[in-house]
């Protein structure tokens, strides 16, 4: 029998240069299946491919369906222009996990999540205040640094990467507003800055909360700062109606994912990448 992918929609294309298509996997013409493919771009650097959903019927897995479809996808997406492909897999679905395994695919980001229940008490010395605007173009030029150093820790392409921080950083509302539904706060311990926290603190029944970045100055880690800050992000949640926080980490980030765990941080998806030769 013969496993294959078949257009289920016309391919859409969108203004930014991205496109997108969902298709069935069929058995000898016969659906079992279906997964979702799409392209992110950035200015000035190859498209990105992602493989958003495959599923295989349970009555036709463990038959080697979803291992052809995979790759069935990574040739489309390498006739699309991507260089690198990511693939999204649940953290309990252990056999995708498995298969991205076996099919190359490197585990690379965890995105994490909590459910907040309790307003969490700071340091009775830990006060916190809007960027100055100098500080806020110091630390637009660190946080794209680290993000970019980051990702090339992971594999990842540096024009990439460099095009998505600049993007994501490129129009950040005033420190501290809260309209915009983004926060960059500067913590500080005693009258003396020891970091900076850039929140979406999320709106009540739309949109979960998410930290962006959490950020130690370098004289001041390994003193519990960086916890302080996340309590920081779960009160400012909190007090705006959210209870849920999320936020991405590096899987080489160890320090962090520990404090994430400690907090009660649990994975629910785990982001996988593989370079397509």
């Amino acid at each position: 029998m013969t496993t294959t992918l078949r257009p289920s929609a016309p391919e859409r294309r969108f203004a930014d240069g991205s496109r997108s298509r969902t298709y069935d996997i069929c058995v000898n013409s016969r659906p079992v299946g279906g997964v979702r493919l799409r392209t992110e771009v950035e200015p000035g650097a190859p498209p990105v491919g992602r493989i958003d959903r495959l599923e295989v019927a349970p009555a036709d897995r463990r038959r080697g369906r979803a291992t052809v479809a995979a790759l069935a996808a990574e040739e489309i997406l390498r006739s699309w222009g991507c260089s690198r492909i990511w693939l999204a897999v649940p953290a309990t679905a252990e056999a995708a996990i498995n298969l991205a395994a076996a099919l190359g695919y490197r585990q690379t980001v965890a995105h994490l999540d909590k459910h907040l229940t309790t307003v969490p008490e700071l340091p009775s010395d830990a006060t916190h205040r809007p960027l100055t605007g100098e500080e806020l173009e110091q630390w637009r030029t660190a946080t794209a640094d680290r993000f970019v150093t980051e990702c090339l820790a992971e594999g990842m392409d540096r024009q990439f990467a460099e095009a998505r921080s600049r993007h994501d950083l490129a129009d950040l509302p005033p420190s501290g507003d809260r309209a915009a539904n983004r926060v960059l706060w500067a913590l500080e311990h005693r009258g003396e800055r020891v970091g900076t926290l850039w929140l979406s603190p999320g709106r009540p029944g739309l949109e979960d909360g998410f930290v962006h970045s959490v950020a130690v100055d370098e004289p001041h880690r390994g003193q519990g700062h960086g916890r302080t800050l996340m309590l920081l992000a779960e009160r400012e949640c909190l007090a705006g109606g959210t209870d849920r926080l999320a936020l991405n980490v590096f899987r080489s980030n160890t320090v962090a994912r520990r404090l994430y765990d400690s907090l009660g941080y649990r994975a629910t998806v785990l982001h996988h990448g593989k370079r397509l030769l």
